[in-house]
């Protein structure tokens, strides 16, 4: 099942914990036995999956960070969805500034929250990319961002700049 699993999804370990448990713990239940022996196999297939190197917590968080800045994700956005699937607070940190680092690398000027933020309003056309009645939609769009996880003085940029 694990293998199955992580031939279709990238996993952090304790996701892949839980998926595996959810899966015993069904599966047993339909048949009427105690999971708890089941259970102790699962503990061992994601050890064995860890040692092997199909689940590498630290690789899955910066792709996953990745991937969500170039949606539009904010730093407060990626934590909590990368703590949702079990990855440790300082795995998470360290994703996240290796991310920064490797944005000023390539442009020192570069602020990730700005340039997720307009990735957003781009996708959602919000404030600059929204085609008509921007002002009647200011407030709207400025709730957008905050929901989302952007600072106030990011989104405020964000909605009052000339041109995306």
């Amino acid at each position: 099942m694990a293998l199955a699993y992580l031939e279709r999804f990238a996993s952090s370990s304790e996701n892949l914990r839980r998926v595996l448990a959810r899966k015993v713990e069904r599966r047993c239940r339909l048949r009427g036995e105690a999971p708890e022996a089941a259970l102790a196999l699962v503990e061992e297939a994601v050890a064995r999956a860890v040692r092997g190197g199909l689940v590498d917590d630290a690789a899955y968080a910066q792709g996953r960070v990745a991937s969500l800045r170039r949606r539009g994700g904010s730093r407060r956005a990626i934590a909590a969805r990368l703590s949702a699937k079990g990855v440790a607070p300082e795995t998470i940190d360290a994703a996240l500034a290796g991310d920064a680092e490797a944005r000023v690398a390539d442009d020192p000027d570069a602020d990730p929250e700005m340039e997720a933020a307009l990735a957003l309003a781009r996708r959602r056309r919000l404030g600059p990319f929204r085609t008509a009645a921007r002002a009647e939609n200011r407030e709207r769009d400025l709730a957008r961002l905050a929901r989302a996880g952007f600072s106030y003085g990011v989104a405020r940029a964000v909605v009052d700049a000339q041109d995306g």
